[in-house]
């Protein structure tokens, strides 16, 4: 099995993309992360959820929990539109990290190792072009790891 054979379209951003957009992609498909690709079209970094949420939640609520928990759940959504006017760019980590990019061809050990490696939910796999073609997702890579 290869990364062709669980290969999958995923939904791209750009860096300059709202990250408010990002965000709604990410809850209404229910995503782990995005792929963000340059004005070329090749991966620059996976965006993970997580990072989106950096964003929207406050920076005292991130640093003592206690906090968060006062917060009743409509002011809470307030936080969200924070989000407006900003840019993928800017939820993007501050430390650049490895980019889990493949090619059609690694196997599902390759895959494995990878996300593990680069503790990213999913990787984009690449032509040689370097252009995006899909991405294998952690889903689909344990339901092939635990299929019998």
């Amino acid at each position: 099995m290869r990364a062709r054979d669980l290969l999958a379209d995923f939904p791209t951003v750009g860096l300059d993309s709202p990250v408010i957009d990002a965000a709604r992609l990410l809850a209404d498909q229910d995503l782990p992360g995005l792929i963000v690709v340059g004005d070329d079209g090749t991966p620059v970094t996976i965006l993970p959820g997580t990072e989106v949420l950096r964003l929207a939640v406050p920076a005292y609520c991130q640093d003592d929990p206690a906090l968060a928990r006062v917060v009743d759940e409509a002011h809470a959504d307030a936080f969200l539109h924070g989000l407006d006017g900003r840019t993928v760019r800017e939820a993007l980590p501050g430390r650049r990290r490895e980019l889990p990019l493949t090619d059609p061809d690694a196997t599902v050990l390759e895959l494995a190792a990878l996300m593990a490696r680069t503790r990213s939910p999913l990787v984009a796999v690449v032509g040689d072009d370097r252009r995006l073609i899909g991405a294998v997702t952690l889903q689909a890579l344990v339901d092939r790891l635990l299929a019998p």
